[in-house]
């Protein structure tokens, strides 16, 4: 999963402006975050995972930081 979180940091660090995200800093309560980053994000991790998701997983729970992505691909059977 080392390199899913690779890429998930690839694509957050052209929104914020510190490289140093941690694996658990809660990304939504960033100041640069709205709903076109949480759109991008969503189709991101669509395009670079092959698979879509549900309207019942639109939850910010599911992506609010690196590690509860990492959890939510898993559950969806992504690697």
């Amino acid at each position: 999963m080392n390199e899913v979180k690779e890429k998930i940091r690839q694509f957050l660090s052209r929104f914020f402006y510190s490289n140093d995200i941690q694996d658990d800093d809660n990304i939504l309560e960033m100041d640069t975050v709205n709903s076109l980053f949480t759109m991008q994000l969503l189709m991101f991790l669509e395009s670079e995972f092959k698979f879509q998701v549900s309207n019942e997983d639109i939850d910010l729970e599911n992506f609010k930081s690196i590690n509860a992505i990492v959890n939510y691909l898993r559950k969806k059977g992504v690697s």
